[in-house]
């Protein structure tokens, strides 16, 4: 009898443990490790969710956040190795999460942000069946959450970052996210991620800068609002300086917006200490903004990420970069040989990245003084630009490209300035000319073209040139400029 009073003594003892209540606090401490790691301080970060660990074991906050920590060196510097060794811990973050309260919205929310992450991590390591699964995961529990808890703001976020993206999928890929129930458009989805920026609820301002993030690429590469991008930004005056990924972010957004001496300021200035993550990432842009100023030591942090980088995505852009350094440096060796690693380094995920092998198979080399032209004028050095092509006139280029190349590069430049009728014309020519071509200045006059008559509020005239650069096929960097003018006849139509 003393036996089996004992047995059901130990049975009640362990079941009083294991019922002890999980839940999901997001305490100060939390707060200090998120706020370390989306400043990629992540040893700071982890320090601080262990602590957390250990004096509070049913806290799932820390595992939850655990996951930033892993996501940012994994979706950046993309290392197999760190990828093999750390692929389980989205299951048991996943299970962990499974613990919780399902009566809170964080039950559904922190498993639909996990998978969320690890599917853009899947994208980057060739998973994409896998990613597209994660993301459908995803979206129908931040859907359920929605319903369930209506006025739990971080669902905006996440829902409306993806509503904006399906909306503007290239047809091309329509068929996956109408199989996989994907649907959303851009204005809903800019709305539910602007909800969440307005909000003051105190959930939404845990994850504010994880928000900010999300808006600005959104802005920029989807809705194409470039203003408003950089207004936003010098609105809430991001710390560059201490925030290492909000440096990141605003040197790439510079790099793709012709700011290049904003980027380069903001990664001259910014903290570099110890305490920050390694990021390989960090070269690249370095080193391709400042070849947009013609800059001769810009092969360095070029040459920095192509050995130090163990990932797939721009090492076929970065190496086609490399050479044009040295080519245009007068070095044709190195020049070769760089342009010869193309062919067996990286992958073909990004527009980019293809663009480069098509280049590098032609055996063609750019016409130098173009070249150094549209580097100038990606770089937003306009004035430069425009001083040297004003010295040249097409007659001056014997191929039929470089003619084309010629009266795009001055119509984006015109564009630049200000100079609307005078683009128009260039662009008109390039479009003329080019729509047949596999060049992309044709589909990208027309997409110009489009902004132009969009921002003159000359709706039919802006659809008809978006739907001109969707109609043109074969030619470089078709995905990305086909969301482009689709996202551009939502934007006219307001859907």
């Amino acid at each position: 009898m003393r036996i089996i009073f004992s047995l059901l003594l130990l049975l009640c003892v362990g079941g009083t443990v294991s019922a002890r209540q999980k839940v999901f606090d997001f305490n100060a401490r939390c707060e200090q490790a998120y706020d370390a790691i989306m400043q990629l301080r992540l040893s700071t970060g982890k320090a601080l969710l262990e602590a957390e660990k250990k004096e509070h074991p049913d806290n799932l906050a820390p595992y939850f956040l655990d996951n930033y920590a892993d996501f940012f060196p994994l979706f950046f510097n993309e290392d197999p190795a760190e990828y093999s060794r750390k692929r389980s811990l989205r299951n048991f973050r996943l299970n962990k999460m499974a613990e919780g309260p399902e009566d809170s919205p964080y039950f559904l929310y922190t498993q639909a942000a996990i998978k969320f992450q690890w599917a853009m991590i899947k994208v980057k390591f060739d998973e994409k069946w896998d990613a597209t699964w994660e993301v459908r995961k995803a979206y129908m529990m931040l859907k359920e959450n929605q319903q369930r808890f209506p006025d739990f703001v971080p669902n905006n976020l996440l829902l409306g970052a993806m509503q904006t993206v399906f909306g503007t999928i290239p047809e091309g890929y329509k068929w996956i996210t109408n199989i996989l129930g994907l649907k959303g458009s851009m204005k809903q989805g800019m709305a539910n991620v602007n909800k969440f920026i307005e909000s003051d609820a105190p959930e939404a301002k845990m994850f504010r800068e994880e928000s900010y993030y999300y808006y600005c690429y959104l802005m920029l590469f989807i809705v194409n609002k470039p203003e408003e991008t950089w207004e936003f930004l010098q609105r809430k005056k991001l710390d560059t300086k201490n925030n290492y990924l909000f440096a990141l972010m605003v040197a790439n957004l510079s790099l793709n917006n012709q700011k290049a001496s904003t980027g380069l300021k903001v990664l001259e200035d910014r903290m570099e200490t110890s305490e920050y993550a390694d990021i390989e990432y960090a070269d690249y842009v370095l080193g391709l903004l400042k070849l947009t100023r013609l800059d001769t030591d810009a092969h360095i942090y070029l040459e920095r990420f192509i050995n130090n980088f163990r990932g797939r995505f721009y090492v076929k852009e970065c190496l086609q970069r490399l050479s044009w350094s040295y080519y245009l440096e007068g070095n044709q060796a190195a020049a070769d040989k760089y342009r010869a690693m193309i062919f067996t380094k990286g992958g073909l995920e990004t527009d980019a990245d293809k663009q480069a092998l098509k280049e590098a198979k032609t055996g063609k080399w750019p016409n130098p003084f173009l070249l150094k032209v549209r580097l100038l004028s990606d770089g937003g050095y306009f004035n430069k630009a425009l001083a040297m092509l004003l010295t040249k006139k097409a007659a001056d280029f014997p191929a039929m490209e470089d003619k084309l190349e010629y009266a795009y590069r001055l119509g984006r430049i015109y564009d630049e300035n200000g100079q609307d009728d005078q683009a128009i014309s260039m662009y008109e020519v390039t479009v003329k000319v080019g729509s047949n071509r596999p060049e992309y200045y044709a589909a990208r006059a027309s997409l110009q073209m489009g902004y132009i008559y969009e921002k003159r509020k000359e709706k039919a005239k802006a659809i008809e040139c978006y739907q001109n650069c969707l109609n043109m096929k074969g030619h470089d960097y078709k995905n990305s400029l086909d969301q482009r003018a689709k996202a551009g006849i939502q934007r006219v139509n307001g859907t």
